[in-house]
Protein backbone atom coordinates (compact mmCIF):
# COMPACT_ATOMS: atom_id res chain seq x y z
CA UNK A 1 0.00 0.00 0.00
CA UNK A 2 1.32 3.31 -1.00
CA UNK A 3 1.50 5.89 1.67
CA UNK A 4 -0.38 9.12 1.88
CA UNK A 5 2.18 11.64 1.44
CA UNK A 6 5.54 11.84 -0.45
CA UNK A 7 9.00 10.68 0.91
CA UNK A 8 10.94 13.38 -0.49
CA UNK A 9 8.64 16.18 0.83
CA UNK A 10 9.27 14.16 4.50
CA UNK A 11 13.07 15.02 4.27
CA UNK A 12 12.48 18.54 3.46
CA UNK A 13 10.70 18.61 6.46
CA UNK A 14 13.05 16.28 8.49
CA UNK A 15 15.80 18.96 7.28
CA UNK A 16 14.28 22.03 8.21
CA UNK A 17 13.52 20.20 11.71
CA UNK A 18 17.37 19.52 12.08
CA UNK A 19 18.12 22.77 10.52
CA UNK A 20 15.95 25.00 12.75
CA UNK A 21 14.79 27.25 9.84
CA UNK A 22 14.14 27.50 6.01
CA UNK A 23 16.75 29.47 5.54
CA UNK A 24 19.21 27.09 6.40
CA UNK A 25 17.77 23.80 4.86
CA UNK A 26 17.54 25.53 1.71
CA UNK A 27 21.30 25.88 2.21
CA UNK A 28 21.91 22.12 2.95
CA UNK A 29 19.93 21.30 0.79
CA UNK A 30 21.03 23.82 -1.75
CA UNK A 31 17.96 24.56 -3.68
CA UNK A 32 15.61 27.37 -3.10
CA UNK A 33 13.88 28.91 0.77
CA UNK A 34 11.10 28.70 -1.66
CA UNK A 35 11.11 25.83 -3.16
CA UNK A 36 11.27 24.01 1.27
CA UNK A 37 8.55 25.68 1.90
CA UNK A 38 6.31 24.41 -0.34
CA UNK A 39 7.36 20.77 -0.10
CA UNK A 40 6.73 21.04 3.61
CA UNK A 41 3.28 22.87 2.80
CA UNK A 42 2.68 20.07 0.52
CA UNK A 43 3.25 17.27 3.68
CA UNK A 44 1.31 19.56 5.93
CA UNK A 45 -1.75 18.70 3.52
CA UNK A 46 -1.39 15.28 2.93
CA UNK A 47 -0.44 14.39 6.87
CA UNK A 48 -3.76 17.05 7.25
CA UNK A 49 -1.81 18.82 10.17
CA UNK A 50 0.28 21.50 10.26
CA UNK A 51 3.84 20.55 11.53
CA UNK A 52 5.49 23.93 11.96
CA UNK A 53 4.51 27.19 13.84
CA UNK A 54 6.02 30.52 13.71
CA UNK A 55 8.58 31.31 17.02
CA UNK A 56 10.12 34.76 17.19
CA UNK A 57 11.92 34.68 14.15
CA UNK A 58 12.34 31.60 13.35
CA UNK A 59 10.02 28.28 13.54
CA UNK A 60 9.03 25.57 15.94
CA UNK A 61 7.11 22.25 16.17
CA UNK A 62 3.70 21.86 16.69
CA UNK A 63 2.92 18.73 18.69
CA UNK A 64 1.73 16.68 15.35
CA UNK A 65 5.47 17.90 14.32
CA UNK A 66 6.99 16.38 17.23
CA UNK A 67 5.59 13.21 16.24
CA UNK A 68 6.58 13.50 13.12
CA UNK A 69 10.10 13.93 13.14
CA UNK A 70 9.89 11.23 15.69
CA UNK A 71 9.01 9.08 12.91
CA UNK A 72 11.12 10.77 10.35
CA UNK A 73 14.46 10.19 12.74
CA UNK A 74 13.76 7.22 12.31
CA UNK A 75 13.11 6.43 8.66
CA UNK A 76 16.32 8.61 7.59
CA UNK A 77 18.22 6.78 10.21
CA UNK A 78 17.44 3.40 8.69
CA UNK A 79 18.03 4.79 5.04
CA UNK A 80 21.53 6.01 5.91
CA UNK A 81 22.07 2.24 6.90
CA UNK A 82 20.52 0.73 3.91
CA UNK A 83 23.53 1.37 1.33
CA UNK A 84 25.63 -0.60 3.98
CA UNK A 85 22.92 -3.19 4.37
CA UNK A 86 22.39 -4.30 0.66
CA UNK A 87 26.16 -4.44 0.23
CA UNK A 88 26.59 -6.80 2.69
CA UNK A 89 24.05 -9.02 1.44
CA UNK A 90 25.32 -8.99 -1.71
CA UNK A 91 28.73 -9.62 -0.45
CA UNK A 92 27.60 -12.22 2.06
CA UNK A 93 24.27 -13.96 1.41
CA UNK A 94 22.86 -15.67 4.41
CA UNK A 95 21.48 -19.01 3.98
CA UNK A 96 18.29 -19.72 5.68
CA UNK A 97 17.29 -22.64 7.52
CA UNK A 98 14.14 -22.69 8.83
CA UNK A 99 14.61 -25.79 10.93
CA UNK A 100 10.98 -27.08 13.44
CA UNK A 101 11.69 -29.28 16.48
CA UNK A 102 9.54 -31.52 17.82
CA UNK A 103 8.45 -30.37 21.44
CA UNK A 104 9.91 -34.57 22.87
CA UNK A 105 12.93 -34.03 21.18
CA UNK A 106 16.33 -33.52 23.57
CA UNK A 107 17.79 -30.18 22.84
CA UNK A 108 21.49 -31.65 23.18
CA UNK A 109 20.60 -34.16 21.01
CA UNK A 110 18.85 -31.52 18.28
CA UNK A 111 22.18 -29.28 18.81
CA UNK A 112 24.36 -32.61 18.12
CA UNK A 113 22.23 -33.12 14.81
CA UNK A 114 22.40 -29.38 14.09
CA UNK A 115 25.98 -29.55 13.92
CA UNK A 116 27.26 -30.12 10.55
CA UNK A 117 25.86 -26.91 9.59
CA UNK A 118 26.35 -24.66 12.68
CA UNK A 119 29.97 -23.31 11.29
CA UNK A 120 28.81 -22.91 8.13
CA UNK A 121 28.90 -18.73 6.57
CA UNK A 122 26.26 -16.67 6.39
CA UNK A 123 23.49 -19.37 8.23
CA UNK A 124 20.30 -17.75 9.38
CA UNK A 125 18.80 -20.95 11.78
CA UNK A 126 15.22 -20.32 12.62
CA UNK A 127 14.20 -23.14 14.92
CA UNK A 128 10.51 -23.37 15.69
CA UNK A 129 9.19 -26.10 18.74
CA UNK A 130 5.85 -27.29 18.50
CA UNK A 131 3.45 -30.46 18.65
CA UNK A 132 4.48 -32.95 15.59
CA UNK A 133 1.25 -32.37 13.81
CA UNK A 134 1.72 -28.85 14.06
CA UNK A 135 5.37 -29.01 12.56
CA UNK A 136 3.97 -31.48 9.60
CA UNK A 137 1.30 -29.28 8.45
CA UNK A 138 3.88 -25.82 8.47
CA UNK A 139 6.27 -28.15 6.40
CA UNK A 140 3.96 -29.08 4.36
CA UNK A 141 3.15 -25.45 3.46
CA UNK A 142 7.09 -24.31 3.12
CA UNK A 143 7.27 -22.59 6.24
CA UNK A 144 9.69 -25.04 7.57
CA UNK A 145 12.57 -26.33 5.09
CA UNK A 146 12.96 -29.41 7.27
CA UNK A 147 11.21 -30.96 10.79
CA UNK A 148 13.04 -33.30 13.61
CA UNK A 149 11.33 -35.69 15.28
CA UNK A 150 11.23 -39.17 17.22
CA UNK A 151 9.29 -41.12 14.53
CA UNK A 152 8.57 -40.71 10.86
CA UNK A 153 5.73 -37.98 9.11
CA UNK A 154 2.83 -41.06 8.92
CA UNK A 155 1.64 -42.06 5.07
CA UNK A 156 -0.70 -39.98 3.80
CA UNK A 157 -1.86 -39.33 0.34
CA UNK A 158 -2.73 -35.53 1.21
CA UNK A 159 1.01 -34.70 2.37
CA UNK A 160 4.31 -35.22 0.51
CA UNK A 161 6.74 -35.61 2.99
CA UNK A 162 9.96 -37.95 3.21
CA UNK A 163 11.43 -39.50 6.42
CA UNK A 164 15.11 -40.13 6.46
CA UNK A 165 16.33 -41.85 9.42
CA UNK A 166 19.01 -40.33 11.66
CA UNK A 167 20.18 -43.20 13.83
CA UNK A 168 19.14 -43.13 17.20
CA UNK A 169 20.43 -43.27 20.69
CA UNK A 170 20.15 -46.00 23.77
CA UNK A 171 19.28 -44.24 27.14
CA UNK A 172 20.61 -44.52 30.13
CA UNK A 173 19.08 -43.56 34.19
CA UNK A 174 21.25 -40.26 35.60
CA UNK A 175 20.64 -38.58 38.95
CA UNK A 176 21.61 -35.77 41.06
CA UNK A 177 24.36 -36.13 43.41
CA UNK A 178 21.48 -36.24 46.25
CA UNK A 179 19.91 -39.81 45.13
CA UNK A 180 22.58 -41.21 43.53
CA UNK A 181 23.59 -43.64 46.66
CA UNK A 182 20.11 -44.38 46.79
CA UNK A 183 19.28 -44.99 43.04
CA UNK A 184 22.75 -47.39 42.39
CA UNK A 185 21.45 -49.25 45.11
CA UNK A 186 19.55 -52.18 43.53
CA UNK A 187 19.51 -50.67 40.87
CA UNK A 188 17.33 -50.74 37.99
CA UNK A 189 14.74 -52.03 41.51
CA UNK A 190 15.81 -48.99 43.37
CA UNK A 191 13.48 -46.87 40.86
CA UNK A 192 10.18 -47.98 42.82
CA UNK A 193 11.91 -46.32 45.79
CA UNK A 194 13.44 -43.13 44.69
CA UNK A 195 11.57 -40.75 42.50
CA UNK A 196 11.57 -41.08 38.96
CA UNK A 197 10.77 -38.35 36.15
CA UNK A 198 9.57 -39.25 32.80
CA UNK A 199 8.45 -37.97 29.40
CA UNK A 200 5.09 -38.12 29.00
CA UNK A 201 2.94 -40.74 26.81
CA UNK A 202 3.86 -38.07 23.54
CA UNK A 203 6.96 -39.13 23.31
CA UNK A 204 7.81 -42.41 21.06
CA UNK A 205 10.42 -43.57 23.87
CA UNK A 206 8.07 -43.24 26.68
CA UNK A 207 6.28 -46.67 25.32
CA UNK A 208 9.78 -48.75 25.24
CA UNK A 209 10.56 -46.93 28.29
CA UNK A 210 7.04 -48.39 30.09
CA UNK A 211 8.42 -51.76 28.48
CA UNK A 212 12.01 -51.90 30.02
CA UNK A 213 9.77 -51.31 33.70
CA UNK A 214 7.54 -54.30 33.02
CA UNK A 215 10.51 -56.52 31.81
CA UNK A 216 12.17 -55.74 35.24
CA UNK A 217 9.18 -55.82 37.38
CA UNK A 218 9.92 -52.42 38.31
CA UNK A 219 6.91 -50.05 39.36
CA UNK A 220 8.39 -46.97 39.99
CA UNK A 221 8.29 -43.93 41.92
CA UNK A 222 7.19 -41.80 39.59
CA UNK A 223 6.49 -38.33 40.71
CA UNK A 224 6.73 -35.80 37.37
CA UNK A 225 6.32 -36.42 33.81
CA UNK A 226 7.51 -34.12 31.42
CA UNK A 227 6.64 -32.74 27.48
CA UNK A 228 9.58 -30.82 26.93
CA UNK A 229 13.06 -32.64 27.50
CA UNK A 230 15.07 -29.92 28.47
CA UNK A 231 12.50 -29.25 31.51
CA UNK A 232 12.60 -32.68 32.62
CA UNK A 233 16.86 -32.47 33.39
CA UNK A 234 16.50 -29.07 34.66
CA UNK A 235 14.11 -30.29 37.79
CA UNK A 236 16.26 -33.45 37.53
CA UNK A 237 19.74 -31.96 37.99
CA UNK A 238 17.79 -29.91 40.66
CA UNK A 239 17.09 -33.07 42.88
CA UNK A 240 13.67 -33.88 41.64
CA UNK A 241 14.39 -37.17 40.61
CA UNK A 242 16.05 -40.02 38.98
CA UNK A 243 15.66 -39.64 34.84
CA UNK A 244 16.81 -41.50 31.43
CA UNK A 245 18.28 -39.80 28.80
CA UNK A 246 19.85 -40.36 25.14
CA UNK A 247 23.63 -41.48 25.86
CA UNK A 248 24.48 -39.75 22.67
CA UNK A 249 25.13 -36.46 25.04
CA UNK A 250 26.56 -38.58 28.13
CA UNK A 251 29.00 -35.88 28.40
CA UNK A 252 26.85 -32.93 27.50
CA UNK A 253 24.83 -33.97 30.43
CA UNK A 254 27.66 -34.70 32.72
CA UNK A 255 29.00 -31.03 32.04
CA UNK A 256 25.64 -28.90 32.10
CA UNK A 257 23.79 -30.61 33.73
CA UNK A 258 26.03 -31.75 36.76
CA UNK A 259 24.16 -35.65 37.02
CA UNK A 260 25.96 -38.75 37.06
CA UNK A 261 25.20 -42.16 35.68
CA UNK A 262 23.45 -44.83 37.59
CA UNK A 263 22.69 -47.63 35.05
CA UNK A 264 21.83 -48.26 31.69
CA UNK A 265 18.45 -48.32 30.14
CA UNK A 266 18.88 -51.60 28.38
CA UNK A 267 17.34 -52.23 24.90
CA UNK A 268 15.45 -48.85 24.91
CA UNK A 269 16.87 -46.99 21.78
CA UNK A 270 15.46 -43.46 20.94
CA UNK A 271 15.36 -42.56 17.09
CA UNK A 272 15.89 -39.27 14.86
CA UNK A 273 14.50 -38.75 11.99
CA UNK A 274 14.68 -35.40 9.61
CA UNK A 275 11.62 -35.13 7.22
CA UNK A 276 11.33 -33.10 4.44
CA UNK A 277 9.52 -32.49 1.32
CA UNK A 278 12.14 -34.14 -0.92
CA UNK A 279 12.49 -37.99 -1.29
CA UNK A 280 15.99 -37.43 -2.29
CA UNK A 281 17.77 -33.94 -0.32
CA UNK A 282 18.53 -31.49 -2.64
CA UNK A 283 18.96 -28.59 -0.31
CA UNK A 284 22.81 -28.73 0.99
CA UNK A 285 21.97 -27.93 4.54
CA UNK A 286 19.72 -30.02 5.09
CA UNK A 287 21.76 -32.76 3.13
CA UNK A 288 24.87 -32.08 5.64
CA UNK A 289 22.32 -32.73 8.45
CA UNK A 290 21.39 -36.21 6.99
CA UNK A 291 25.12 -36.85 6.02
CA UNK A 292 26.56 -35.75 9.16
CA UNK A 293 24.23 -38.36 11.17
CA UNK A 294 25.33 -41.11 9.32
CA UNK A 295 28.41 -40.55 10.93
CA UNK A 296 27.45 -39.59 14.53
Amino acid sequence: MRPGFNYKHLHYFWVVAKEGGMARAADRLDVAVQTVSAQVRELEQALGHALLKPAGRGLALTEAGEAALRHADQIFQLGEQLPDVVRDAATQPALRLAVGISDGLPKLVVHRLMTPVLAEPGLRLLCHEGGFDELLAELALHKLDLVLADRPAPVSANLKLYSHALGGSDLGWYAPPALLAAARKGFPQSLARVPVLLPTAHAIVRIQIDAWFARHEVRPNVVGEFEDSALLKTFGAHGMGVFPAALLVHDDLLEHYRVRPVGSCDGVREPFYAIGTERRVQHPLIRRVVDGAATT
